[in-house]
């Protein structure tokens, strides 16, 4: 089955970045790309949602399975085709823009061709978004298409690390699945043992594993958890006072929580709350 839209190129395209083509290729093991340097003009990110293929790189071939993507900078040669034996489901999008170059370079995208993406559903979610709305509005909706364009690039900047060979495992996995359980408790007292324990590794095992999915801490992550919670509760409980709020945010000191909130959000509580007209202190 394949769906693709290639769209017109634009001359003096006026947003931050724009789509040349996008789609999905499934079960095509004849699926074969091979261009010369100069070729293309536009980025190309090719993700492997199901089976596998290859990537030829200086005359290296490297495989690419499910959660796997090759990212191509304009001007790149490219070598790529699906598996024959378990073809590749293969969703990927051209796109371009004046700044893509530098916002792609200053974040580290230049450093590697091959990315594995951590929370697969999400850039397939954002990928679809922007495949339905090629599909059904073309060029009707040019700010849509930029916009959705600019959601899936910052999936991916946000998702993908670079490939090194290694799989995600089991735990990684659970990782994932234990984070909505971490923000929902994350006002209650944290104890990392705690949580390690449901993976059934160690707390120092936990914490790598932790920084090898979410690119954080799991005390980075509980810290953005807990200020999320209490800037929702900053404006929603008007007469609470910061204090109390920072108590139930699980900050027992004011002045801690005072001093978290401004690295965040560059203000004190009291500054945000009166930010949105409420003048409880």
């Amino acid at each position: 089955m394949k769906r693709q839209i290639h769209l017109l190129t634009l001359p003096q395209m006026p947003y931050f970045c724009f789509p040349e083509s996008v789609g999905i290729y499934q079960n095509d093991p004849e699926h074969s790309v091979s261009r010369k340097a100069g070729a293309m003009n536009n980025f190309n990110i090719h993700y492997v949602a199901a089976g596998k293929g290859y990537v030829e790189i200086d005359n290296v071939i490297h495989e690419l399975r499910s959660g796997e993507a090759v990212l191509y900078f304009p001007m790149h040669q490219q070598r790529y085709y699906s598996s024959e034996d378990d073809p590749w489901d293969v969703r990927w999008f051209h796109f371009y823009g004046s700044g893509l170059q530098h916002y792609l370079v200053d974040r580290g995208f230049n450093a590697s061709l091959l990315w594995t993406v951590r929370q697969k559903d999400v850039f397939e979610q954002a990928h679809e978004a922007l495949l339905q709305e090629a599909e059904e509005y073309r060029m009707l909706r040019p700010i849509q298409l930029s916009t959705l364009t600019y959601a899936l690039i910052s999936v991916f900047v946000e998702q993908a690390s670079p490939l090194t060979g290694s799989k995600f495992t089991t735990s990684n996995s659970r990782i994932l699945e234990l984070l909505p359980v971490m923000q929902q408790e994350a006002v209650k007292p944290f104890r990392l043992e705690d949580w390690s324990e449901k993976l059934g590794v160690s707390s120092y095992y936990f914490c790598k594993l932790f920084r090898s999915v979410t690119e954080m801490t799991p005390v980075e992550f509980i810290t953005r958890c807990r200020l999320q919670a209490a800037k929702q509760w900053l404006l929603e409980r008007t007469e609470t006072s910061v204090g109390r709020i920072a108590e139930e945010a699980g900050y027992p000191s004011v002045s801690y929580f005072n001093k978290r909130f401004m690295e965040h959000e560059g203000m004190t509580p009291t500054a945000y709350r009166q930010l949105y007209g409420v003048h409880k202190s």
